[in-house]
């Protein structure tokens, strides 16, 4: 380590710190409670008063701010949504200009966080001159939240939603929720799970999410809920949920019209239909626009849109991440406008790396938008460190070619591409009814993240994690509470962030690949909980895409899945120079070479190692990265309040041994039919596979396994 950096750790270790205990409750959103500043406002609304309570709280710059409503040519071509922050000369006062509430909204978050991460310090308040707009038209959460309280791949506790309690009883977390997700731009979110309860279209509890919108509205959230396909025989007593039967589509035009009386604002529906057993149209011969048609055409009325998720995969001797192409692409065009397709970003399942769906660019007439996993099922749930914004990114910046170079798939999915007025993004919630709301303290990371990048997504990830980190670590300054002073105490807090950032929270993602699944590698995961590894499974009766060996095809000669021309020919749904990029044994990205080929042990990677020892090196890489985490952590005790630093430090040991444990199931179970040597300067196994083939990992729904592998 360079003599500055260590002579700087040491400074951090004796510096005096002003760290309060804090228990994350309070997000990013740590701001002062006393400010003193004026907040002129034109007018009132339930979303204007927000706003200007919002800053009349924690404005403490020496000048006022007004938040105006303008309808110029400037502010009509920002839309609702978009703002203007501008100072006036000699920074008299600062401005907060929109078309309409919900920006005025918006810009006062973004002034506040300015101030929060200081950069309004010194002279830059003189200068602000913002315009902002977001990129996607709806944001949105998807919860996977049951009306139990369970949650599926949930990993912060029960659901934040009190079913049984409402609409009578609101919990203040409710408005905590939808102030959280206005202050990074967040518009919409989906209720409960897409393996939906058609008790959730019942009249009982569409009163109950009245009772939510109700508290949503005003910070400009709009809810949505999944369906059943089958309600109208669930809840109807029809003998069929046909889409082309009249009577079927009388009781959706029933029930939509009953939903909207309830709740004018309602978006629309989400829906998970003919996928791991949920019901849907091809149930009665019918396709997937057939059924998304008849929900669209009751729901147009009242502009309300339907959200159909491409995530299909039917048993057959198809390659699985082939099947959504193969079922999609042909209907493109056949979907009503108010019909976005819902796509995973990869093509088989959140794994921790894939390549881009090829289904981004394969639809051109239709609106399609990305979903991503914000909680992370197959990133070590909330025991391990993942920031996922360079996985976001990896995909949003990915090049489909589908209108030649730049037809990015965040440009396909935004609606610049195609010209689609309907545009939107949705992330799988990680939020639970933890106190800290996400299990993992740095977890909150990649709620941020995900706004974020809904906003504004050619933001890099090294930004983000930066004001994230600013935003959740910086004392609050406020009247009572002075920050860490001298300034030059202050610079070496700065300095500590920025190293946390680059060296944990960007690295964390390709680390947890390394010690996963490296060189695309994929689903080598555990029997049904997908917290630890099991490249051996093999349930006898299950389908054979639920397994590992499916995937990884481990054999004497090599590893890998053939998705080249010689094999699945998966390659071929991507557009050219892509196709024969991935279809090239010698081109292919290695990062994704065992994705798209099946490898010898002795094939020659660029490094000059077999991919054997590559395979070794790297896994050995991702456990000597996390266990770096733990050093960096650990030199941020005296800057971070105790109760926050400790969890996170504890939760970075159970990362560390999984990591170990990850290492040794992969390269010992590889090894028997690699029949190679470990290289001798790799740290040695510390497990016997025996041992780990026989061990069976207990995980209830609300906890994370509290420690890694153990006999």
């Amino acid at each position: 380590m360079p003599m500055r950096l260590l002579s700087l750790l040491t400074t951090l270790f004796v510096l005096c710190s002003f760290a309060r205990a804090e228990d994350g409750s309070a997000l990013w959103l740590r701001y002062a409670t006393n400010g003193q500043s004026e907040v002129i406002v034109q007018r009132q609304s339930p979303t204007i008063n927000i706003a200007a309570s919002e800053l009349r709280k924690a404005w403490l710059m020496p000048v006022p701010v007004a938040l105006e409503i303008r309808s110029d040519k400037e502010h009509r071509a920002l839309g609702n949504e978009g703002y203007t922050i501008r100072t006036t000369i000699g920074a008299k006062q600062v401005t907060v200009t929109s078309s309409g509430d919900q920006g005025l909204l918006y810009g006062a978050y973004h002034l506040l966080q300015l101030q929060a991460t200081g950069q309004l310090e010194g002279t830059k308040l003189d200068r602000l001159d913002i315009s902002e707009k977001p990129d996607y038209k709806i944001r949105i959460l998807n919860h996977w939240d049951n009306l139990d309280g369970t949650i599926e791949r949930g990993y912060a506790g029960h659901s934040l939603w009190n079913w049984d309690e409402l609409p009578a009883v609101i919990s203040p977390r409710y408005e905590a929720y939808a102030r959280a997700n206005a202050s990074i731009g967040i518009n919409a979110t989906v209720l409960n799970n897409v393996n939906a309860s058609p008790e959730i279209l019942s009249a009982n509890y569409l009163q109950k999410v009245k009772a939510l919108a109700d508290i949503f509205r005003p910070y400009g959230v709009k809810v949505y809920l999944s369906i059943n396909f089958a309600s109208p025989m669930a809840l109807g007593g029809l003998p069929t949920a046909d889409p082309l039967n009249k009577e079927v589509a009388a009781w959706w035009k029933q029930k939509v019209k009953e939903i909207y009386s309830v709740i004018p604002d309602f978006g629309g529906f989400l829906v998970k239909a003919n996928s791991e057993g949920q019901p849907g149209p091809c149930d009665y011969g019918r396709t997937h626009a057939e059924g998304a048609n008849l929900l669209a055409d009751v729901l147009k009325p009242y502009q309300g849109i339907v959200m159909w998720r491409a995530f299909v995969y039917s048993p057959s001797d198809s390659d699985r991440a082939k099947q959504a192409y193969l079922e999609f692409e042909p209907l493109d065009g056949k979907f009503r406008e108010n019909v976005i397709v819902q796509i995973k970003n990869g093509p088989v399942d959140f794994q921790p790396r894939e390549p881009f769906s090829p289904l981004f660019g394969a639809m051109k007439k239709t609106a399609v938008m990305p979903e991503l996993q914000i909680t992370q099922e197959y990133l070590g749930f909330s025991n391990h460190v993942a920031f996922l914004a360079p996985m976001w990114k990896e995909c949003l910046d990915s090049d489909t070619y589908a209108q030649g170079e730049g037809s990015t798939v965040a440009r396909v999915t935004d609606g610049s591409l195609y010209g689609h007025s309907l545009a939107a993004i949705a992330g799988v919630s990680n939020i639970g009814n933890d106190v800290n709301w996400c299990g993992h303290p740095l977890a909150q990371a990649n709620w941020y993240a995900f706004g974020r990048l809904a906003w504004k997504h050619d933001l890099s990830a090294e930004q983000i994690g930066e004001e994230w980190l600013r935003l959740t670590f910086l004392p609050v300054a406020d009247a009572r509470t002075v920050g860490i002073e001298p300034a030059e105490d202050r610079e070496q807090l700065n300095w500590l962030l920025t190293l946390l950032n680059a060296e944990i929270l960007q690295k964390s993602r390709e680390a947890v690949v390394d010690y996963m699944m490296p060189l695309g590698l994929h689903h080598l995961f555990a029997w049904n909980h997908h917290y630890g590894p099991e490249p051996w499974c093999d349930i006898e009766g299950a389908r054979a895409d639920w397994m590992p060996a499916y995937y990884h095809r481990a054999d004497p000669n090599g590893i890998g899945f053939d998705r080249s021309s010689t094999g699945s020919n998966a390659t071929a749904q991507y557009h050219s120079p892509l196709c024969e990029q991935y279809d090239g044994l010698d081109t292919c990205p290695e990062k994704l070479l065992l994705w798209f080929h099946h490898v010898p042990w002795t094939h020659s990677m660029k490094s000059g190692r077999t991919l054997w020892d590559e395979l070794c090196y790297t896994y050995d890489r991702g456990v000597q990265t996390t266990r770096q985490f733990q050093k960096i952590w650990d030199r941020a005790e005296t800057f971070i309040d105790r109760q926050r630093f400790e969890d996170v430090q504890h939760r970075l040991r159970i990362q560390s041994r999984d990591a170990v444990w990850w290492r040794d199931a992969c390269l010992l179970y590889f090894q028997q039919f690699s029949k190679q040597a470990i290289p001798h300067e790799l740290e040695r196994p510390v497990h016997n596979l025996k041992d780990m083939m026989e061990f069976k990992l207990e995980i209830t729904n609300f906890e994370c396994p509290p420690y890694g592998f153990t006999k």
